[in-house]
Order: structure tokens, then sequence, then C-alpha cells
């Protein structure tokens, strides 16, 4: 008798810990929905995603991603990255998007489920002012020794053209290097150098001349989520209703939109 209460006294406990255990959200947006939070991975990208002089988030993609969270019912949190690292944050649940400025390259659409494309941009390179009329083609610029942010596309064009080059963390960092004139050039986003370089900015004795592509802007989520989907809706909306060009006017940025 001792035996079979035993027995059914640790049956019950099974079904009462299976009827406790959690259920694992069956989707991407039932997951960000239960947890209450869009954890958006970026960098310090002006004018996409950098902090005002209060310590918050601002920019056209941290604006956009405070509304698109705000449309699913959730709040939003940034969260910077090492951006050479975006797939392995994203995949590893750390951050539940991308959303900085991304270029919609091969490697991105193949290891992410990505948005519709939502701005035009193009990699630049950036020289010191008073030895830009030396570098105004792809072959002037071959012997310099070029900073790039690890993994971003502008590395790429710096790569296939076959330049020397060193990797740093961020876009700012590669900007910063010259400044400093450790570099002698840098490979940027041209939103970012039409926000960061030149007259009334933080680099006033820096210039972009050569332009090496043409490319698009998507924002990224984990491989087969339906929050890429969700994106799209809310862009087109967004979009629609002049919400997306009012956000895009505020940080200057109009006109690389692209219809929704």
């Amino acid at each position: 008798m001792k035996k079979l209460i035993a027995v059914l006294l640790a049956a019950m406990m099974l079904l009462t810990l299976g009827a406790c255990a959690k259920k694992e959200p069956a989707t991407d947006l039932e997951y960000v929905k239960e947890k209450g939070t869009l954890v958006v991975g970026i960098t310090d990208f002006a004018p996409m995603d950098y902090k005002n002089d209060s310590g918050e988030w601002v920019g056209f993609d941290a604006d956009m991603a405070k509304a698109f969270a705000e449309s699913l019912g959730v709040k939003v949190e940034f969260v910077e990255i090492d951006w050479d690292n975006k797939v392995l944050e994203l995949d590893g649940k750390s951050i539940d998007c991308v959303w900085n400025g991304m270029t919609l390259t091969d490697e991105v659409t193949s290891a992410m489920e990505c948005s519709n494309a939502y701005c035009n941009n193009a990699q630049v390179v950036i020289v010191p002012s008073d030895v830009a009329d030396q570098y105004q083609t792809v072959e002037s610029c071959a012997a310099l020794t070029f900073a790039v942010e690890a993994g971003s596309a502008g590395k790429a064009e710096v790569e296939a053209l076959g330049y020397n080059f060193t990797e740093v963390k961020a876009q700012s960092d590669a900007l910063m290097e010259v400044a400093a004139g450790t570099s002698d050039a840098a490979v940027i986003d041209s939103l970012m150098a039409a926000a960061m370089v030149g007259a009334g900015t933080g680099y006033e004795n820096l210039t972009y001349t050569v332009g090496l592509n043409s490319e698009e802007y998507g924002v990224g989520f984990r491989k087969g989520s339906e929050l890429a989907q969700k994106l799209n809706e809310f862009f087109a909306a967004s979009y629609a209703d002049g919400t997306m060009q009012a956000i895009a006017e505020t940080y200057g940025v109009q006109a690389a939109l692209i219809a929704q």
C-alpha cells in the first residue's frame, strides 16, 4: 500500500510540474509581447541612433523604433552592440532586432528576416578637408590607409577595392581615427557623413569626397520572425499618414526616404 501511495504521489507531482511549466511563446511576436519589451540593437550613429544631452537615445531610427514598439503595445529598450556580432546577438536573444542604418547586403538578408528598405544610402570616403582635392576619385584613394567599422558595408567596399584598412568598433570611431591622424581616411555611411562632418559639426576639419556605392537600409529580425512583416505594415501606415516624413525631417534625412 505504501508503495502504491508513493507512486501516486510521484505521478501527481509530475502532473503538477507539467501544469506549472511555462509555455514557450509560439512566435517572435508573442515572445516580445510576453516580456513587454522590444530590445533594439544599435551603435552610436547620428543621425539614426545617438544620445541627446539628456542621455536619451534619439535619431530617425530610434524615434521610429519607439513608435513601432508603441504600436505593438510594448516598451522599447536600446542596447549598444558590437556591429560585427549583430547576428549572434540577435540569434542569442540578447536583442530582438537590428535597427541602425543597416545596409541590406546579401550577407544580412541571408542571416536575418529583413524589413522592406526604407532609406537610400551610400558609402563615402572621409578625409581631412585640407587634402580633399587630392582624393576625388576611387583611384586616387588607393594609397590611403582607412579606418572602417568591423562588419560594416564600408569595410566590404574597402576590402573589395583591395585598400589597406584598420577595423574599429563603430563608424564614429573611424571618424576619430581620421581626426587624430592615426588613419588617412575612413569610409562611413553618407547619411552619417552629412550629419557628422563639415561646417557646424564636431568634425569641421573633415569632409567626404568619393561615393563608393549605392545601397538601402532595412531592419533585421530573427530568421522566420513575423515581426518583419509587422514592421512593413507599420512603415506603410506611418508613411501614408506622414509620420515617417515628419520624423525624417527632424533629423534631416527626408531626401533619403524610400516610399512605402
